[in-house]
């Protein structure tokens, strides 16, 4: 199948970054040779992921990586982005650390450095060992120095190799999807006495961070998602209900890490004795900021019964309600393409955090659609980067690009139905069969290069 374009990318600065992502639990399998996570707990419950599937295969990530490492390198990306699996390496969370876990991410590792694709680590992608979230989970303290000394653990066998670390994934939609609205695992429906989790993964950030420059990582960021909110209507309630849900989606975790600081009025919600120590661990300089974007929102007032989001229904007691974005295509996940909201985006937090911003990364950006020849996602990924670009002529440090995903994996609660990979994965096989985005990416990368 040949691409559609040879070189349809703007020109990058020739240093910048150019990679592919996925996480443990989407891709790996062999749940059997690991300690059990909560999302093997969610899974199991009948009627908690929609195709009623699990990712005990997945795409055998975990005997198939020498394969998927192939598939990389015939791509020309700089760098892979994978997860480690916290339950693999310590199968109850602390304590014994489980070898053939740590065995397996050497031997990926060793693979990408011979394959020339540099490895970028994250360290927890949502999948806390289940033994962890049984005593008391991300609700908890401890949690937070239970995942640093995880952290430490595999700094010291693959940190000779990995450079550049991611400690948390999307901590907004672990504690919005896993904790307040029970649609992810852990399953809780807490609403905002979810915020203690928000604190203790933000608290685990920072230890983890600690963790990894005592190793001697130099190269450390975290991956936080976002994207601009909109206001329903110029009314007072549209845009206060639009102003709430920015705070939650876009400063909550941002503020804290680049300021030191809570947004007004959420501090005093946090679980800490001494709040300001944690927000010095919290806060600890990073050498930069992944953002993962994929839509903006348009928010407004509460609605008088439940709404649907993003193929969530969202219960009437929030204080706000998303609204339809018109005048968009949409993926097959009903989200609305908007590349020039990537543009906003990045220009936003330029503006909003001024010299306390790193150098960014765009850690995660794809789409859902289905089929080989998936002009859809070229479109998308086409304009996208064209809007990075713009953000980029715009005066942005932005130092590299993620595509989420190289290949069709476990989707969480959507389980199998959404496919995000550009690579197609057959589910009955488990055949790797290279898409028409994958070519395209493929071709203007090489073109980049010559």
């Amino acid at each position: 199948m040949a691409a559609t374009a040879a070189s349809p990318i703007p020109p990058f600065p020739r240093d910048f970054l150019w990679g592919v992502a996925t996480s443990a639990h989407q891709v790996e399998g062999a749940t059997d040779e690991r300690g059990p996570s909560v999302w093997d707990a969610f899974t199991a419950v009948p009627g908690n992921v929609k195709d009623g599937t699990t990712a005990a295969v997945a795409c055998d990530h975990y005997h198939r990586y020498r394969e998927d490492v192939a598939l990389l390198r015939d791509l020309g990306v700089d760098a892979y982005r994978f997860s480690v699996s916290w339950p693999r390496v310590l199968p109850t969370g602390t304590g014994r650390v489980h070898a053939a876990g740590l065995d397996f991410y050497d031997r990926l590792v060793d693979e990408l450095c011979a394959a020339g694709v540099r490895p970028v680590a994250t360290l927890f992608h949502w999948d806390t060992p289940l033994a962890v979230q049984e005593a008391g989970g991300w609700l908890s303290r401890d949690t937070a120095e239970h995942f640093a000394a995880y952290t430490a653990v595999v700094a010291a066998r693959i940190g000779d190799r990995v450079e550049k670390w991611i400690t948390l994934n999307e901590p907004a939609e672990h504690t919005l999807l896993g904790h307040a609205l029970g649609r992810h695992a852990p399953g809780e429906r807490l609403l905002f006495d979810a915020l203690p989790a928000a604190h203790h993964q933000l608290l685990g950030h920072g230890l983890a961070v600690r963790a990894l420059r005592a190793a001697g990582a130099r190269d450390i960021g975290i991956a936080n998602s976002h994207g601009p909110t909109w206001p329903a209507s110029a009314a007072d309630e549209d845009t206060a209900a639009a102003d709430l849900y920015d705070v939650l989606l876009n400063r909550l975790f941002a503020d804290p890490l680049l300021l030191g600081r809570y947004p007004d009025g959420f501090g005093a919600s946090m679980p800490a004795d001494d709040l300001d120590a944690d927000l010095a661990v919290i806060s600890e300089p990073l050498d930069w900021y992944g953002i993962n974007f994929y839509q903006p929102t348009k928010v407004g007032a509460p609605l008088p019964h439940a709404t649907e989001f993003a193929g969530l229904s969202l219960p009437p007691e929030l204080p706000f309600a998303p609204r339809e974005i018109e005048g968009h295509p949409v993926t097959d996940f009903g989200w609305p393409v908007v590349p020039e909201a990537l543009t906003e985006l990045l220009t936003a937090f330029r503006d909003r955090y001024g010299d306390r911003l790193p150098p960014l990364v765009v850690t995660e950006n794809g789409c859902s659609y289905q089929g080989l020849d998936d002009q859809e996602r070229i479109a998308y990924l086409d304009g996208h980067l064209r809007a990075l670009h713009r953000a980029l002529a715009a005066g942005v440090d932005v130092r590299g690009y993620f595509v989420w995903s190289l290949m069709d994996n476990f989707e969480w609660a959507e389980g199998y139905r959404q496919r995000f990979g550009i690579v197609h994965v057959d589910r009955a096989t488990l055949e790797r069969t290279p898409k028409a985005s994958y070519h395209w990416l493929r071709a203007a990368l090489r073109a980049r290069r010559a």
